[in-house]
């Protein structure tokens, strides 16, 4: 069954085929959502519209959301492209890699403000300039992780902005809830191989340790939260709005194991 027909929906983070972001781009398409699918830049863009060809011949745009140009070019491009958007997906995030390993106090000031810029204040960007646009009970989405309430080895700032994410989701439900219902969450995967998760230190024991002890004894798939993200991007989680959904296989529930 098709959850989300007649629905337009902005993905933002794709970076290649094994990105988090493409499988949750498949899986709205796969249910009736009509796509518009951004890339950083030039690096990118190559596999962006190739999976945009794959699902219809999304659209496609460039989108820097650390320059507020480019923010602004790409809320009027979404606006003559798709007029009303039901489904806004933030699933794009950025630290130096220097800073994501060894000791957190070793954070520079400048790698700090970047990784909370680029990985959390963009969500706060993005809904000033698209709120306008944003059809009644309209859902926005972000990607986060454990590391976010958990002392992570090695998340180090990373950890710290996906906080600031999360706050910021609730933040922003209590001011959209008054705005048509429109609905923010944020989905907290496990540990999936993808190319920005390769960059923190010592990731390959931290898929292990998680698929051995996670509750499931295996580690979640970019698939299995792709299905969450249609799920709450649908009508089906009306009333689930400033939420952190975990799809991890059970990780978070632990205590020292």
């Amino acid at each position: 069954m098709a959850l989300l027909t007649g629905k337009s929906a902005c993905v933002l983070g794709v970076a290649n085929r094994w990105s988090i972001a493409t499988a949750i781009a498949r899986a709205l398409h796969a249910h009736g959502a009509s796509l518009v699918l951004t890339y950083e830049g030039e690096r990118t863009r190559e596999d962006v519209e190739k999976l945009a060809a794959e699902l219809g011949g999304a659209p496609t745009t460039a989108a820097d959301v650390a320059s507020d140009e480019s923010l602004d070019a790409l809320a009027s491009f979404l606006g003559t492209a798709v007029g009303k958007l039901d489904i806004l997906m933030h699933s794009l995030a950025f630290a130096r890699k220097e800073e994501l390993s060894g000791k957190f106090f070793s954070t520079s000031r400048a790698g700090f403000g970047t990784a909370l810029d680029i990985s959390a204040y963009s969500l706060v960007a993005l809904c000033q300039r698209l709120a306008p646009m944003l059809g009644e009970r309209a859902s926005v989405m972000a990607m986060t992780y454990l590391g976010s309430v958990r002392a992570v080895r090695n998340y180090n700032v990373m950890g710290v902005a996906k906080a600031a994410l999360e706050s910021s989701v609730r933040y922003l439900a209590e001011d959209f809830g008054q705005m048509g219902g429109v609905r923010v969450n944020a989905i907290s995967a496990g540990p999936i191989k993808t190319a920005s998760a390769r960059a923190v230190g010592d990731f390959t024991k931290i898929l292990s340790e998680v698929a051995a002890k996670s509750p499931l004894r295996r580690n979640a798939t970019a698939e299995d939260v792709a299905n969450v993200a249609v799920f709450l991007a649908s009508d089906l989680s009306s009333a689930i709005t400033g939420q952190v959904l975990y799809v991890d296989a059970g990780y978070n529930i632990l205590g020292i194991v």
